[in-house]
């Protein structure tokens, strides 16, 4: 359908045929982003890689991404930070038990991510006022892009920013995210040219040294200056810290909401760990839970908008150059006419024959939750080994119940709006 957001005409797919046709058939005729001001003004003129428009320089950072920060091998060179930081998690959750007390596990889960990705990206975890108030623009940095900003769609009315705060609120993140993060690329210069590094050195190899390196050998040719370092990082804190950790606790609020499926995914968890070396083994009724959860929870049910490169005719409708393009990834996930009883959470529909061959890697239209394409997300391995991981610790080592009396009938799975779509309310539990 064409909608008009202001004066922009917006296409939205909300079928597998129209998502097919877009980012398989046509893929190379949708691969532009839409343009977005607050994406121009806190991510360096568009240079990471999720808002970058189409062309060289993000043929360049994605290849950067693919190769060199989220591949295979860089993942499971990270797996000593997850299991680390997983069993931190667990510890902090202990010290509930005796006191049996109730707990933020929405709070704890945002925690964990943003600890596991400050050490992959950074090589430290927070510590001093300066890195706890990034921590806090890090909050804020996908709240105020999620904004529909009214300058992109009716700009004649663009001076409403300036009389309601808007515009400074945009200003002050900027500044503060650019001012850490300037601090944090001159600090590794330094230690890496005195050769000092932390931990004796097992977190040398962070994406942020990387990053360094890549500049100045200039490895293959790619040409990265200092603001795309800094654009690839804040993309790596706000797709893998938000949307990883909506995932998290998406998975564990249908779990508590779904006590058969939580007691099954126990007893499958607890037969097959028996130590944190086992933590890579592939648990089916896992991943099987995971897929339910992305089916009805995307991280990013719109997607990152996309726009046609070109004039180009689909599905019979003439569709003009730079038309911004939404994909419903939801409707897709909740199609009656695909899923039965598409609002139930019922993992085992992905273990019958037909449901395993069933992926979310963007081969299969009714489920692509991280898009498809070459606009894909490239961190899909990074995200889903942290979230696994965590999960699995989780409802290996505890039950998990409602304060005050509460029943699972009686929990809200009410949503928040913006980009990505986490629980509205945090999830209270006690842990035993």
């Amino acid at each position: 359908m064409l909608l008009h957001f202001g004066t922009v005409p917006v296409l939205v797919a909300s079928s597998v045929d129209a998502a097919r046709e877009i980012m398989k058939n046509q893929d190379v005729n949708f691969l532009n982003r839409a343009p977005m001001e607050l994406a121009d003004k806190l991510m360096y003129g568009r240079r990471d890689l999720g808002f970058a428009p189409y062309g060289e320089y993000w043929r360049q950072m994605r290849s950067v991404f693919t190769v060199h920060l989220v591949g295979n091998r860089k993942v499971q060179s990270f797996a000593k930070i997850r299991e680390e930081e997983a069993s931190n998690l667990v510890e902090k959750i202990r010290g509930f038990l005796n006191r049996k007390e109730e707990m933020n596990l929405s709070d704890m889960i945002v925690g964990f991510t943003n600890d596991v990705i400050s050490r992959v990206a950074l090589g430290r975890k927070y510590g001093n006022d300066d890195e706890m108030n990034f921590r806090k623009l890090l909050v804020e940095l996908p709240q105020i892009v999620s904004v529909m900003n009214i300058r992109d769609y009716i700009p004649r009315l663009g001076w409403i920013n300036k009389i309601n705060g808007f515009d400074r609120r945009v200003d002050k993140l900027a500044r503060g995210l650019d001012g850490y993060l300037s601090d944090i690329l001159h600090e590794r210069r330094e230690r890496n040219k005195h050769g000092i590094h932390e931990n004796g050195g097992e977190e040398a190899s962070n994406l942020i040294d990387i990053l360094l390196e890549l500049q100045r050998e200039n490895i293959e040719n790619i040409r990265i200056d200092d603001e795309s370092i800094k654009a690839i990082i804040l993309d790596m804190f706000t797709a893998g810290t938000d949307t990883t950790s909506a995932l998290i606790g998406w998975t564990m609020a249908e779990l508590m909401k779904n006590p058969r499926t939580m007691r099954i995914l126990q007893n499958e968890v607890r037969n097959n760990i028996k130590s944190s070396e086992d933590n890579q083994v592939k648990i089916p009724y896992l991943e099987a839970v995971f897929k339910e959860t992305l089916r009805l929870h995307p991280p990013l049910p719109l997607l990152l908008p996309r726009e046609s490169i070109r004039d180009t005719k689909l599905m019979g409708y003439d569709i003009k150059a730079c038309t911004p393009v939404l994909i419903n990834v939801w409707a897709l996930g909740t199609e009656p006419s695909i899923w039965e009883n598409p609002q139930e959470f019922y993992p085992e529909r992905f273990l019958t024959e037909s449901g395993k061959n069933i992926d979310f890697r963007g081969l299969n239209f009714e489920l692509i939750p991280f898009g498809a394409g070459r606009r894909g997300c490239p961190g899909i391995n990074f995200g889903m080994a942290v979230a696994e991981l965590v999960v699995a610790e989780l409802v290996s080592h505890f039950d998990f119940s409602l304060p005050n009396g509460e029943t699972e009938n009686d929990m809200d799975m009410s949503e928040k709006s913006g980009l990505s779509a986490p629980k509205k309310l945090p999830l209270i539990v006690i842990p035993k």
